[in-house]
């Protein structure tokens, strides 16, 4: 019989000595801790962070896991308005494919979305013009859902799972341990404004672009204001799934319904104040042309349409839409930035969406890049959980962070640069970029290669 000494020493020597591979027994110390401990625990409820803890909740290799959302915000109870959000999302065939997986897909069907099959882009200080997918509308190239509907959504599928979720918790600060103390216990701790504290084996921050997470990580942040606002609006009477870019900001008008648009206005703040007041027949006005820009332009047409033939060369276009009217207190303005964190992750902690990174809305990829690191880290995380590894091991949470950043930053790159490009009615970039777009719509296997990179 071993003595009593001797079985604690030994069951010291396993607790501390176990790899972690073999499970977290030996982060649960005492009964106040087994009872406000979870594997995992996501801090921030919005979309990304909501669907986030529903992936994890439906995900079977994590069955056996207790999973936490905490949610600053109260509950909210969403019913279906015969108006239009104004906050809407283009989400990619990636984000559809996975909210199907999560069963969300289902419940936004059911309510309403519309289908983008048709893309056309114009430069406002020429007549240079992109159309995408004009040779295959049988094809869906995004889907325009309100957020709401989009939430309402996840949250349906999430009550289903065993997630718990903590309406109204206000964090007043993170313990994040270094390699050495995560090494030794394993643990992160949170601590809310109300007294409670909790501890998780990993803490996911879906926080926000303001993330406390991430600055409580200490992590480099590279960030930089536009200067400008995102005005949004529900304009009546245009079908056209159509973005013109103007020297002040890119403006998109998404279609909600046959006669129903989305507007989203990048713009300088003195002019998204006075497009909050406008009426919608002075929405659209005349940008400065140059006689040498059109002249070239001309002299490109006639050469493609040598090359490759006057149908191929000129490409199909519609005439750019006009608003009738805009929905009664569907306008709002918000601002726009740029950001990104050098380390998506920590010892026991993983950033995802806003929190990780920040992007000019003009490509409509935000929420879809958001949704891609959702769909990463639960992957991940089931590796782990079949691999018999805690579920914050660092290496594979390593792997997370180096196929986001692979994928996310030369996207946001290019998005940053096309904000710039586009930002000025200075003669020679309109002649550069209306030359690019001039080529881009000839060469069609350049436009298929440009949708299959921007796939989210």
């Amino acid at each position: 019989m071993v003595s009593k000494v001797s079985g604690n020493i030994l069951r010291s020597a396993l607790l501390n000595d176990v790899p972690k591979c073999f499970g977290n027994t030996r982060n649960l110390h005492n009964n106040m801790e087994k009872k406000r401990f979870y594997d995992i625990i996501v801090a921030g409820g919005g979309m990304v962070g909501t669907a986030m803890a529903c992936s994890l909740g439906v995900n079977s290799k994590l069955s056996n896991r207790k999973i936490l959302l905490l949610e600053e915000s109260p509950e909210k109870k969403w019913e279906m308005k015969p108006q239009y959000s104004n906050r809407v999302s283009a989400l990619g065939g990636h984000s559809k494919t996975f909210l199907g997986a999560i069963g969300a897909w289902d419940h936004i069907e059911s309510a309403r979305f519309k289908a983008v099959k048709k893309m056309q882009i114009w430069d406002a200080n020429s007549d240079a013009v992109i159309t995408f997918n004009d040779e295959n509308l049988e094809k869906d190239i995004a889907y325009i859902v309100e957020n709401d509907v989009c939430m309402s959504a996840i949250n349906k599928e999430l009550k289903k799972t065993p997630v718990e979720v903590v309406y109204g918790a206000k964090i007043k600060s993170y313990d994040l341990p270094n390699e050495e103390e995560y090494r030794k216990n394993g643990l992160v701790h949170l601590h809310l404004q109300d007294g409670t504290t909790y501890s998780c084996n990993l803490l996911i921050g879906a926080d926000g672009a303001n993330s406390k997470i991430r600055n409580t990580m200490g992590v480099q942040y590279l960030s930089w204001s536009y200067k400008q606002m995102g005005v949004v609006a529900t304009p009546t009477n245009n079908i056209v799934a159509w973005q013109r870019f103007l020297p002040t900001g890119p403006v998109a008008l998404l279609p909600l319904t046959d006669d129903l648009s989305s507007l989203v206005w990048s713009t300088s703040s003195d002019e998204a104040k006075m497009l909050l007041e406008l009426n919608p027949e002075s929405f659209w006005k005349n940008y400065p042309r140059y006689e040498l820009v059109e002249n070239v332009t001309r002299r490109l047409s006639d050469v493609m349409a040598t090359i490759l033939g006057p149908t191929v060369a000129a490409g199909p276009r519609q005439l750019q839409p006009s608003i009738s009217s805009i929905i009664e207190g569907s306008r709002a303005a918000f601002p726009l930035g740029f950001g990104h964190s050098t380390r998506y992750v920590g010892h026991g902690v993983a950033l995802i969406g806003d929190a990780a990174h920040r992007i000019h809305p003009l490509a409509g990829m935000g929420v879809n890049l958001g949704f891609g690191d959702v769909n990463c880290l639960q992957r991940k995380l089931s590796e782990a959980a079949y691999g018999g590894c805690e579920l914050g091991d660092h290496h594979y949470l390593l792997q997370y962070e180096s196929e986001r950043q692979r994928h996310n930053l030369p996207r946001m790159i290019v998005i940053d640069a096309l904000q710039k490009l586009y930002g000025t009615s200075a003669m020679p970039v309109v002649l550069l970029r209306t030359l690019g777009l001039q080529l881009t719509d000839a060469l069609r296997p350049l436009k298929k290669m440009i949708m299959k990179e921007a796939a989210l």
